[in-house]
């Protein structure tokens, strides 16, 4: 079984910066591919960002892309989104996600979830 811990969330005002990290542990070796889910309020959860194992690969939703940046730990059971130039529209619950072996996309049917942290962004 493999646990995924959030940590980073908390409030910005429209503009800053926040960081947020998730570190896998258990049997966290054939985690294939990691990223980020959020869901606002009233809303549909929505892949905001995904990387594979070795980093090469990335995807961005439209939304976050040229503001947010996904990367992956060198141990490769951790993952890290930075998010800059943070807007209201951001305001969420992001949860961590990971898919093990054979998936190598972050569609489809999630294996395992964060806990989810809160975003909240300010205007």
């Amino acid at each position: 079984q493999v646990q995924l811990v959030e940590s980073g969330g908390g409030s910005v005002q429209a503009g800053g910066s926040l960081r947020l990290s998730c570190a896998a542990s258990g049997r966290a070796f054939n985690l294939l591919t990691m990223g980020w889910f959020r869901q606002a309020p009233g809303k549909e959860r929505e892949l905001v960002a995904a990387v594979n194992w070795r980093g090469g690969n990335k995807y961005y939703g439209d939304s976050v892309k040229g503001r947010f940046t996904i990367t992956r730990g060198n141990a490769g059971n951790t993952v890290y989104l930075q998010m800059n130039s943070l807007n209201p529209e951001d305001t969420a619950v992001y949860y961590c996600a990971a898919n093990s072996y054979p998936k190598t996309t972050l569609t489809g049917d999630i294996d395992y979830w964060g806990q989810g942290t809160h975003i909240t962004v300010s205007s």
